[in-house]
């Protein structure tokens, strides 16, 4: 999906109201992600695979990037 004009992007409940300061994220076909940021959704747009989305999850729950 390399048009993202008709992609369904979600953010966290946890945002609240904190204007705008969130990521946003949209799933594309595959499994794969897309992220951008809250503020500026006509910027950089970030695509992941399924594969790579997955490995990321995976390291998060694992701890291993110091979150």
């Amino acid at each position: 999906m390399d048009d993202l004009s008709e992609a369904k992007w979600i953010k966290s409940s946890f945002s609240g109201d904190n204007g705008g300061n969130c990521v946003e994220l949209a799933m594309l076909p595959g499994q794969g992600m897309a992220i951008r940021d809250s503020k500026r959704p006509h910027g950089l747009v970030l695509r992941f695979t399924g594969a790579e989305w997955d490995a990321f999850r995976v390291g998060l729950k694992r701890g291993e990037f110091g979150v």
